[in-house]
């Protein structure tokens, strides 16, 4: 158990675990719902599967979007990784921003449940519905966020690569 607990970064901490436990929170304030009574490692596990789900709106859904508009833009990868070696603030910076994103994915996500809740008892649309809409969500969600990440990490070897050649 300890050495899982050295294992965890602060990038999961702030990005997966903390933003789950403030989405459980929030689930059960706004009446969305109840999340079963839970010992303290299921608890720690539900947090971060439900901080991992509101991370991957944030990284698929309000990144692009914000992107797309031109609320933000990124510098190029390699332009990343060698100002990193010159300041390791960037790291931490980076880390920061990204819980900002979760967060925003996490209201996202409890706004776009409170919406379906109100159509669903408006048209009286079944519970089973509801799950097949999230399971079929779910899985898009973490296709797309498998694609994401296959080509970041590509875009990393690329660039590391480059830095190599003279």
């Amino acid at each position: 158990m300890e050495d899982l607990l050295n294992k965890i970064s602060s990038y999961n901490i702030l990005n997966n675990i903390i933003p789950g436990a403030v989405f459980v929170y929030f689930w059960s304030a706004l009446n969305i719902g109840a999340f079963p009574s839970c010992t303290v490692i299921e608890s720690i596990i539900l947090y971060y599967f439900c901080g991992l789900v509101v991370s991957r709106v944030g990284s698929l859904i309000i990144e692009r979007g914000f992107k797309k508009v031109n609320l933000i833009s990124y510098a190029p990868k390699s332009e990343y990784i060698e100002a990193t070696k010159r300041d390791r603030l960037i790291e931490a910076l980076l880390e920061t921003n990204n819980m900002y994103r979760t967060f925003t994915g996490l209201f996202l996500v409890l706004a776009i449940v409170k919406v379906y809740m109100a159509v669903a008892n408006y048209f009286c649309i079944s519970q089973e519905i509801g799950t097949w809409i999230v399971l079929i969500g779910l899985l898009f969600l973490f296709a797309g966020s498998f694609c994401k990440q296959t080509k970041h990490i590509r875009s990393r070897i690329e660039a590391a690569l480059k830095e190599k050649q003279p």
